[in-house]
């Protein structure tokens, strides 16, 4: 078959690479116009375009997917399907080209964690398994027919990027098969609709805003680690130290951490440091263990590091305007 393909990221890259050492016919790629990056401003190309420019396809960046150049573009390739991999929401007008419909591969096991960050929620709401899906483009953001998925577990110490790496192997593989099971009209599309029980039990997956990474050391411990893995390595949960004699604030960036589990008699969001090894932050039911750490404005860190840097940790606590400095005392 021909196919049209559209993605940005290395999540895409690998889905790229499989369809096409798998024989089929990629007649054209779809991918975001350069953007300025880094202190420069230089324009950076998408994963899918640096891969793209060592291969012998035609390569589209339009600024608009409603465009009339674009658009005939498109159906002057005379493709029988298009695949998207993490790339733009797509009108209708485009998505209704192809004699064999439009389809994406989606991060998740649909219809739970519709949206644009499934790996992350996936890791902060405690999930064991997850997966990928793959299924025809409709009107509605991740709502057509399901054709294939394939499940993925989600192993205690997993953070976002190890998670990312496992799915866009496993996606890859299955965006090929749902390929073939196509070209050989031996595929059964089922409606989404099947696998909801009710739309108030579905879990979403929204963008990532600043206030949903910061850490709110209320929670219990599972809780936090569970944000701190779910959004390492990026954007990354943060928090922000006070020196209560200073009233300084820096605001930290949290990557890895470990659990302490148990009860404990320290105020929540107490910094516990022997200024050496580690450096704990209690929180319900236990403390959390520091690993790897940021201080804004400086490199990423291991947490002994930090702490040969970072003097007189006595004088620093946790500041939130989520947090309330209750007392947790042990029974």
């Amino acid at each position: 078959m021909r196919i049209v393909f559209m993605g940005t990221p290395q999540f895409a890259v690998e889905s790229l690479k499989e369809l096409i050492n798998s024989g089929n016919d990629i007649c054209a790629i779809i991918t975001s116009p350069d953007k300025p990056a880094g202190r420069g401003l230089k324009l950076k190309e998408s994963e899918v375009k640096q891969f793209a420019n060592n291969i012998n396809i035609p390569v589209l960046q339009p600024i608009s997917l409603k465009d009339n150049n674009f658009i005939e573009q498109l159906k002057s390739f005379d493709a029988d399907i298009f695949v998207v991999v993490a790339f733009r929401m797509l009108p209708e007008t485009v998505w209704q080209i192809p004699p064999k419909g439009t389809i994406n591969l989606h991060a998740s096991l649909l219809p739970n964690y519709r949206g644009a960050a499934p790996i992350n929620w996936a890791i902060i709401n405690g999930e064991k398994i997850t997966g990928v899906t793959t299924f025809f483009i409709e009107k509605e953001i991740d709502t057509g027919n399901i054709l294939d998925f394939e499940e993925v577990e989600i192993l205690e110490k997993d953070n976002a990027g190890n998670l990312h790496d496992k799915l866009m192997i496993t996606g890859a593989k299955l965006l090929t098969k749902t390929i073939n099971s196509i070209e050989n009209s031996n595929v059964e599309s089922m409606s989404q609709k099947q696998f909801i029980i009710s739309e108030k039990t579905l879990k979403t997956a929204p963008k990532l805003s600043r206030e949903i990474c910061e850490i709110n050391w209320n929670n219990d411990v599972k809780t936090i680690y569970n944000l701190i893995r779910g959004l390492s390595p990026y954007p990354a949960s943060w928090t922000i130290f006070e020196n209560k004699l200073t009233k300084e604030n820096i605001i930290i960036k949290i990557y890895s951490a470990e659990i302490i589990e148990g009860e404990h008699k320290s105020e929540i969001g107490t910094i516990i440091s022997d200024k050496k090894n580690h450096l704990y932050i209690s929180a319900i039911n236990g403390l959390i263990s520091i690993m790897e750490i940021q201080p804004e404005g400086r490199k990423k860190m291991n947490i002994k590091d930090f702490l040969i840097g970072f003097r007189e940790i006595e004088n620093w606590k946790v500041k939130s305007k989520k947090l309330l400095f209750k007392k947790v005392s042990s029974s």
